[in-house]
């Protein structure tokens, strides 16, 4: 049964492949279904994958296979909140490495187009901390790097 709210991603014809991805890399992820067109559609022919239903880390998702028509950019992203180096790590080298790219401030892009913050959990705190100098050093800190450095962080929440 689809959820009630369900987070739409459009794919060319990769939606399967993608979810699939997702569903191996993140906890709480998995694909629920997959549905074949009954005829043909503007991007495909009848019999092949025209929506996939799964979830990522909990969050239910349907991806489209509707062509060339959209893409994606990072005006959507799904932000991922990691407890510590190593999960941030795992996370980022998993998307990168599965034809992904890198960004800036913590994002990366997966071969599918779709944005991802990989966020350390102290980045979150230190940048909303009561302490705005602290703040301010943590976020100044987080602005020059591509994938976020936990120990940076936390030199920068501690320095004076």
């Amino acid at each position: 049964m689809i959820a009630k709210n369900t987070i739409c991603l459009w794919f060319d014809k990769h939606a399967e492949e993608a979810a699939n991805f997702y569903a191996s890399t993140f906890p709480n992820s998995q694909v629920v279904a997959v549905h074949h067109a009954p005829g043909d559609f503007p991007a495909g022919k009848a019999g092949e994958v025209i929506t996939v239903e799964f979830t990522v880390m909990g969050i239910p998702c349907v991806g489209l296979n509707g062509g060339t028509a959209f893409r994606h950019s990072e005006a959507f992203s799904f932000q991922v909140c990691t407890e510590d180096q190593a999960e941030t790590d795992r996370f980022w080298q998993a998307i990168v490495s599965n034809g992904g790219s890198e960004s800036v401030c913590g994002w990366c892009k997966d071969k599918w187009g779709i944005s991802w913050q990989i966020t350390p959990r102290v980045l979150l705190q230190a940048i909303t901390s009561p302490d705005k100098a602290a703040a301010k050093r943590a976020f100044e800190a987080m602005m020059n790097m591509g994938k976020i450095d936990v120990a940076t962080i936390e030199a920068a929440l501690k320095a004076q």
